[in-house]
């Protein structure tokens, strides 16, 4: 017999397996050496209460012997003969529409205009410790795109969208711990992600598709509104009758590129703000209601989100144990993101705090046309640029000085490997951010009582949440409306907003080619 099951348990013993076969046993009302294994299908931490509690849902086997766990088989087959498909970025998107194409019976031909992970990682060395910013391999471009070496956070809620079990199970295939398919906030870590890019990498060239790196498309190749192929920065020409165009939300040239053939794009809403870092252990003691964190819990997390004057302020991409990132992909901007180790091990906690900004919010700074959000972006992390030394190193100030108006004398610790500097952002940011900021501050203390304090730093400026563009597409066909056999898609395109729904999309594209 197979018997699912809800179970509530203490931390410590989520993870034993006699303790949860005795509990099976019990509420089965069968003899403990009658139940032969527990299989956990999900589980999920309720911190709602001051004793904290893991809930699972379990399938129990009662005189049945234990199965054998494999991971899910996938099979490629061989399309070097196959009919081409472009596609341009390495990220997520990029990935598994390629994946998805080999099973379709296409040969996807990605473009990357970064590194692969390994060459990728010395760009980034560069620019925590020297401040040299690669434009094309930097944390966001390169192999895998932004999610590589920017966490790899799993949790979605695009659901609806696409089978998000499906995309699990690609990743535990190629490498990924198989917690990921149980977990209610799955996450990889940036220490693990790299080698299951490679994987994936590996899966696409032994099936015969291509990976071309250092490769920035620079121009398409149109004929009577037909795609027909991209010419590169190398002035190679690839051709092929579709492309999948996920290029990720910092692909500015792309933008420009696609304005100056006048192939349409649309302004969107978008989102900016600070990046916010607490020491970890405040964050466990608010979340978990303790002064120190059981062992056999993870370092906590939180999502806040509030209305003020009619724009949401919410947190994104919260980093528990994590560090926090210099994200610049051009000389002469600061731009902040955040991760984390797979074991999220590090003694600060981080998240963006940001606002959401319309297109019509802008007009009133002057900002008109579908660069508006885009220049507006670009405005801020120059500011954070010269508010920081004209270096890496980024502008900041303590919490509370922040919404006191108030220059912080000094400031904490900081996992920034740049390093941070004092600056009045209660001046420097544009006053409907700084102000709705400061309210959303201000509100998230009262609901997380320890949370607003002068332990914490905000650390500007967080711009890349989202594109501030879209690039239409057909809703049924998801063809470009004006270039047949262009797909935008992910991201850049304004379709997605992380690496599982960025994957769902991409595999949508795929199976929307003819």
């Amino acid at each position: 017999m197979q018997k699912e099951l809800n179970l509530v348990v203490s931390p410590e013993n989520s993870t034993d397996t006699k303790y949860l076969i005795g509990v099976v046993a019990e509420m089965l009302q069968v003899e403990v050496v009658d139940v032969s294994f527990v299989k956990i299908l999900k589980r999920s931490i309720d911190a709602r209460s001051r004793n904290v509690k893991i809930q699972l849902r379990v399938l129990a086997f009662v005189k049945e012997p234990e199965p054998q766990e494999t991971i899910p088989g996938i099979k490629y087959e061989d399309v070097r003969k196959k009919t081409p498909v472009i596609i341009i970025g390495a990220g997520p998107a990029g990935l598994f529409a390629a994946l998805k194409l080999i099973e379709r019976g296409f040969k996807p031909v990605i473009l990357e205009r970064g590194k692969n992970v390994r060459e990728r990682r010395r760009d980034l060395a560069a620019l925590n410790k020297q401040h040299i910013v690669n434009p094309d391999s930097n944390y966001c471009f390169g192999e895998g795109g932004a999610g590589t070496y920017s966490d790899g956070k799993l949790y979605t809620r695009s659901t609806k969208r696409g089978d998000v079990q499906d995309i699990l199970n690609t990743l535990v295939f190629h490498g990924a711990n198989a917690d990921i398919l149980i977990d209610s906030h799955p996450h990889i870590g940036t220490n693990k992600l790299p080698s299951i890019i490679v994987s994936i990498r590996e899966s696409i060239i032994n099936a015969g598709g291509e990976v071309h790196f250092n490769t920035r498309v620079t121009d398409f190749i149109i004929n009577k509104g037909n795609f027909e192929g991209v010419t590169d920065n190398n002035q190679n020409e690839f051709r092929a009758k579709g492309c999948i165009l996920a290029t990720g939300h910092s692909a500015r040239d792309i933008f420009r590129l696609l304005y100056a053939k006048e192939i349409l794009i649309e302004a969107k809403p978008f989102a900016m703000g600070v990046r916010i870092e607490h020491p970890q252990h405040i964050i466990d003691s608010i979340q978990y209601h303790c002064n120190t964190r059981s062992e056999f819990l993870p370092p906590a997390s939180y999502n806040l989100v509030q209305q003020v004057k009619d724009r949401g302020v919410y947190s994104f991409c919260m980093c528990p144990g994590g560090i926090i990132a210099p994200c610049a992909t051009s000389d002469e901007e600061v731009v902040t993101n955040g991760w984390s180790p797979s074991k999220r091990n590090n003694p600060y906690a981080n998240s963006g705090i940001v606002v959401s900004v319309e297109p019509d919010d802008l007009r009133a700074f002057s900002y008109a046309g579908v660069f508006a959000g885009l220049q507006y972006q670009q405005e801020y992390e120059k500011m954070a640029f010269t508010a920081g030394g004209k270096t890496q190193t980024a502008p900041a100030q303590r919490l509370e000085d922040f919404v006191k108006n108030k220059l912080s004398k000094d400031l904490p610790s900081c996992s920034y490997q740049p390093g941070i500097i004092s600056a009045p952002l209660h001046q420097l940011l544009p006053e409907p951010i700084r102000y709705r900021l400061q309210e959303g501050f201000k509100a998230f203390g009262a609901k997380m009582k320890g949370y607003y304090t002068n332990e914490a730093v905000i650390v500007g400026v967080e711009s890349r949440t989202s594109s501030p563009i879209r690039i239409p597409r057909d809703k049924l066909t998801l063809e470009h409306p004006q270039i047949k056999g262009l797909y935008p898609c992910g991201e850049g395109a304004g379709y997605a907003g992380g690496i599982v729904s960025a994957a769902i999309d991409g595999i949508k594209c795929a199976e929307a080619i003819q």
